[in-house]
């Protein structure tokens, strides 16, 4: 069908088909309308505990995920499991099934409906969605592109996820903290030393500071004082400033470092609270 210029109105699409159909980026829907969620409680992937993230989905990609997790063929008379994803009609039943790049363009459509609806938070399911067939596409998506969607999905659920940055922006935080009482700190800041040479009624000074060390026991290193310190060096690293404090050779690097990735984490997190209340 052509849906340009079509209008739905609280209708229930959580079993709706969208393949198929033409110009869905004019589609219009307002009121109550209703999507496919995605599978509740905890499941197994191996021997990992997964939980899958709360969204709005097509009954498209419940089909393909049915199918590439090879879930058993469901009696007609018996009501979709909220624990397990929807198996199509096609089941299982690879050729007719939607593969993730033809799920991922219908989220791309219905995407940009939201946005022209200027409806940016209801779009921001679609977006992860559209990420998450990206993510699956072998065909498609070129392998780098893939693992850099992996790794935006992982650090932040593609940029919608806050509490996934701010959960690795502590734990990054934390061990800058533990990586710099162990080998960053030096064990007493050093002290400039001046020395001087006298000719006849002419004084030649010069000073030096000698380089941070680090030496003493590990009971030494994990202190109050110390853990102070460091977490200091760390709240700095997220905003980009230097803290000033002398550093070893080891615990130049680790600042250098935290100084990178945490203020990425820290836009992430912020980037995933503005998606969800962008009007």
């Amino acid at each position: 069908m052509d849906a340009a210029y079509l209008v739905l109105t609280d209708a229930d699409l959580s079993d709706c088909l969208f393949s198929g159909a033409f110009h869905l980026d004019q589609l219009r829907l307002e009121g109550r309308t209703t999507f496919a969620r995605t599978p509740t409680g905890w499941h197994h992937r191996g021997i990992w505990p997964v939980r899958w993230t709360r969204r709005r989905t097509l009954v498209e990609e419940h089909h393909w995920r049915a199918q590439s997790t090879d879930q058993p063929v469901l009696p007609a008379s018996l009501a979709p499991q909220p624990r397990q994803w929807r198996p199509g009609p096609h089941h299982p039943d690879p050729a007719p099934t939607p593969d993730p790049e033809d799920v991922a363009e219908l989220y791309r459509k219905l995407r940009k409906a939201f946005e022209d609806g200027k409806n940016e938070p209801g779009a921001a399911d679609f977006y992860y969605g559209e990420c998450e067939m990206r993510r699956h596409d072998h065909t498609d998506t070129p392998k780098g592109e893939r693992r850099l969607l992996w790794a935006y999905w992982l650090l932040s659920g593609y940029g919608l996820r806050a509490s996934r940055a701010i959960g690795w922006l502590l734990a990054a935080m934390t061990i800058t903290v533990l990586l710099l009482m162990s080998f960053g700190l030096p064990t007493h800041d050093p002290d400039p030393t001046t020395t001087g040479t006298l000719h006849s009624s002419k004084i030649n000074l010069n000073t030096s500071t000698p380089d941070p060390a680090l030496h003493g026991p590990w009971p030494q290193r994990m202190t109050w004082t110390r853990a102070e310190k460091a977490t200091r060096i760390a709240v700095n690293s997220v905003v980009f400033r230097s803290s000033g404090q002398n550093l070893t050779t080891p615990g130049t690097y680790i600042e250098m470092a935290s100084r990178l990735l945490e203020p990425t984490l820290l836009a992430l997190a912020a980037l995933a609270i503005r998606g969800r209340i962008k009007r």
